[in-house]
């Protein structure tokens, strides 16, 4: 089985890219995630997608996606809610909207995220329930992961420290991945 992660942060010492590469080690057996940026992508401009078409990096992306089994949302939180540059990566990767079925009509979606504050993320988290819901994914409610204090439980080299986290991490990838095979 192989699920797609995406963090949704494009910062160079991100604590949800270090979440994300800590959930590929956490992942069970027979499953794989591969990780995927959102990097490169543009803003989206409706004059930019007629005139040019949808960019090659959201055109792999959304092939990539298509062709796995489930999707991994790690997002941080700005602002009591979704970040704009991940949001703004969702929604290239529904243009145009035909592709809306294929790229996630009825696929697995989890969440998670990490944020040096105390909330750990419940309200991104939240705040993508609407989104999720109107491009017709299938969102697993399993236990939510929630890492609040981040800047202790990654080092400074970006490895998942905490015990507790990382147990949380196995049975959320675990979960997860029994989701995703129940179909």
């Amino acid at each position: 089985m192989n699920i797609v992660g995406i963090a949704g942060s494009l910062r160079k010492g991100s604590y949800n890219a270090a979440l994300l590469l800590a959930a590929r080690e956490a992942v069970p057996e027979g499953t794989k995630l591969e990780i995927e940026s959102i990097r490169g992508i543009p803003l989206y401009d409706g004059d930019v997608e007629t005139g040019t078409g949808v960019p090659g990096v959201v055109t792999d992306l959304k092939n990539r996606i298509a062709a796995s089994g489930g999707l991994l949302l790690v997002t941080p939180e700005y602002n009591n809610s979704i970040p704009g540059v991940f949001k703004n990566a969702i929604d290239w990767l529904t243009r145009p909207p035909a592709d809306i079925p294929r790229i996630f009509g009825n696929r697995p979606v989890a969440l998670m995220g990490a944020t040096p504050g105390r909330g750990g993320t419940l309200l991104a988290q939240t705040a993508w329930l609407p989104v999720l819901r109107t491009l017709g994914t299938r969102p697993w409610f399993g236990p939510r992961l929630l890492v609040s204090g981040a800047h202790r439980v990654f080092d400074e080299s970006g490895r998942l420290v905490d015990e507790q986290v990382r147990s949380q991490l196995r049975n959320f990838m675990s979960g997860f991945a029994e989701f995703i095979s129940k179909g």
